[in-house]
């Protein structure tokens, strides 16, 4: 089946951009059409249904915000996401009000950008995928997603994820308050939860115990290790304030505890320093063995004894060298001192 998607804006350099973005997801289902003006946005959206509409914040004639609202009046299922070089929170949450999908500032992190429009048109999901899992191991992800959304009524949160070491979401329970830049957003996240971990290894710590709170903006975030391979963030309203970030962080390592024994009945192992962990490779040294070697390597080592009996009259071999060829002239043609002499033909030599 396939997606209309309008590009609209006055730049055109922005519209190559995001088309040519387009074009890398490579489904033939996505038809892109572009508008540098709102007027000519509407003509084209009254020859074909928009499902997804990607418009500037300032275009000439109208506001992407009206422009919106006038093609929803034809399609009232069409998608929004809106790009704006405005970064003031009051207008964010004008457009984020209005009903947009997202809100991207200039310049558009593609990532971000592509992962949404795959979400909004519900197409197969190449940026941000999904993990594959077998009947067991949904079984038990059902128990996490479980105690994340107990959780998550229980504090009165936005969000909880469970993300592992690459970035993927394991499990979650709500949403962001806008979840334009989700996989920005959680790519750092992981940036630090690898960092933390690599803290704790120099500071010879037995236990992962790494805590950061983000107070403040669109959420209080709040983002503790459960695992070298796993994190829990929370997102929500004054969670981190003075008189609650105590009680939230005392809930969460409450979390924390009922996550690890579940990732630990999938068979996910909870020590720090485990081997084969993607995050870290830990040198496995093997202890000698004292049974004697066999014939092949004691014939080896008695050869490599002969070799090494030879290899010390190497030092004899260059000190008689010297010794016999260092006053030799390079060439047939010069004579040494010691031979001038010996010829009476060195001036002055008292003979």
């Amino acid at each position: 089946m396939e997606r209309n998607v309008l590009l609209v804006d006055d730049q055109r350099d922005i519209l190559r951009l995001l088309h040519s973005t387009l074009d890398t997801l490579k489904n033939p289902e996505i038809k892109v059409f572009e508008a540098p003006s709102g007027e000519e946005a509407l003509l084209e959206s009254s020859r074909r249904k928009v499902d997804l509409l990607v418009t500037d914040y300032k275009l000439p004639g109208m506001s992407g915000v009206e422009l919106m609202h006038k093609i929803r009046a034809r399609n009232p299922e069409a998608k929004v996401v809106l790009v704006t070089g405005v970064t003031e929170r009051k207008i964010r949450e004008e457009i984020l009000n209005a009903g947009a999908l997202a809100v991207f500032d200039k310049p558009i992190p593609l990532a971000d950008f592509l992962d949404v429009v795959e979400r909004s048109l519900g197409l197969v999901q190449t940026i941000f995928p999904a993990e594959t899992r077998d009947e067991k191991t949904e079984a038990r992800q059902t128990r996490i997603s479980d105690l994340l959304a107990n959780f998550r009524q229980d504090i009165n949160a936005d969000a909880v994820f469970l993300l592992n070491d690459r970035g993927l979401v394991q499990a979650r329970t709500g949403r962001l308050r806008d979840d334009s830049l989700e996989v920005s957003l959680i790519s750092a996240l992981m940036a630090i939860h690898s960092t933390s971990l690599k803290v704790v290894r120099h500071n010879h710590q037995e236990s992962f115990d790494s805590y950061h709170i983000f107070s403040g903006g669109d959420h209080d975030l709040l983002f503790v290790p459960v695992t070298p391979l796993y994190a829990l963030l929370v997102a929500g309203r004054e969670l981190a304030s003075q008189h609650r970030v105590l009680e939230t962080i005392n809930a969460l390592l409450v979390l924390r505890t009922q996550v690890e024994k579940s990732l630990k009945s999938m068979g996910v192992t909870g020590e720090l320093f485990a081997v084969g962990s993607p995050s870290m490779t830990v040198p496995v040294v093997e202890k000698t063995a004292d049974a004697p070697p066999s014939p092949e390597m004691e014939s080896l080592l008695k050869e490599a004894a002969k070799k090494k009996a030879k290899a010390g009259n190497v030092d004899d071999f260059w000190d008689q060298a010297a010794e016999k060829h260092g006053n030799k002239p390079a060439t047939s043609d010069v004579i040494s001192l010691e031979e001038a002499r010996k010829l009476g033909l060195v001036p002055g030599d008292g003979k």
